[in-house]
């Protein structure tokens, strides 16, 4: 928890890591932490675990505090680490979100309640609870509504952000651009605001966005985080030509299902030991496959540079 008192130095690309799977189903710890340790080494600025392409809705709880425990362990404070706590389920999401603070998280990232189609009130209320239970985490609202049917308005941020001052942020997958730059406009440039689109990552740092949680960091680690560094840096055409250099590998992301295709890349490559997602997913088809294998030979060279 090196960085939870201080969560305005979350910044870049913060890798959200998948949850390997044994052949056979079982949570894979010995991969997870050769990812881990892939990402680190690889450049990435923080790690995340535990949101859509990390599988949570098919995991147990126990699952998932286990394996935030061991990636708590594995990082041992060298970048930040934001796992996704969050649940359809209230008394879920303030179980998992506990054990993440007790593990040193540095701070919890809380998807929207999916299903339910909570108002903005309700909303406003969940996120006042998990505020209220866990005063000394940093808290960042997960927003990604082609997955939970529901999106967190901008007022509603700006309550949040206002009335909790250990809410911080949030993380907007959303292509609606002018969201973004609403939030932005409603709380400030000191919330902290990730991309979780990949190709609205680069551009959301012009409106004064923190970073990103982008999941071909799974794929291209160095090539996303020095994207961030170049931008950083003022280099703004070298970001842009890792940012259209990395547009195959988005399209592969997409295949299928995320996080399918990156599994079945990471399992060639040797990254981790089994390609298996659990269902209602499925692993990729010989079409997809063939899909695959052409964006990979069209974007690969960014998933070397380290």
């Amino acid at each position: 928890m090196k960085f939870r008192s201080d969560p305005s130095v979350i910044r870049g690309s913060i890798a959200p890591v998948i949850t390997p799977f044994t052949a056979g189903g079982a949570v894979d710890h010995a991969s997870l932490r050769r990812l881990i340790r892939f990402q680190i080494e690889a450049g990435s600025h923080g790690i995340s675990l535990g949101g859509s392409t990390g599988e949570p809705s098919s995991q147990s709880v126990s699952e998932r505090v286990a394996a935030i425990r061991v990636a708590a362990e594995e990082i041992a404070d060298q970048v930040p680490f934001v796992p996704g706590t969050g649940s359809h389920k209230l008394d879920e999401t303030l179980e998992i979100t506990a054990a993440a603070k007790e593990s040193g998280a540095d701070a919890a990232l809380v998807i929207t309640p999916y299903y339910a189609r909570p108002t903005q009130e309700a909303l406003y209320q969940w996120y006042a609870t998990v505020a209220r239970e866990n005063p000394d985490l940093p808290l960042i609202a997960y927003n990604v509504p082609s997955r939970t049917a529901v999106d967190i308005a901008p007022e509603t941020v700006r309550r949040l952000f206002t009335d909790f001052d250990n809410f911080v942020g949030v993380k907007e997958t959303t292509k609606d651009f002018e969201h973004f730059s609403r939030v932005l406009h409603a709380c400030g440039r000191s919330l902290l605001v990730w991309s979780g689109i990949e190709l609205l990552c680069l551009p959301l740092l012009a409106l004064g966005g923190a970073g990103f949680i982008s999941a071909v960091a799974n794929l291209a680690p160095g090539a996303v985080a020095r994207m961030y560094e170049l931008w950083r840096e003022g280099d703004l055409l070298g970001a842009g030509e890792l940012h259209y250099g990395l547009h195959p590998l988005v399209d592969l992301l997409f295949v299928e299902t995320n996080p399918a295709p990156v599994k079945w890349v990471l399992a060639q490559q040797g990254r981790i030991a089994s390609h298996f997602v659990r269902p209602p997913l499925v692993q990729p088809t010989e079409a997809s496959i063939l899909r695959i294998r052409a964006l990979l030979a069209e974007g690969g060279r960014l998933t070397a540079q380290i």
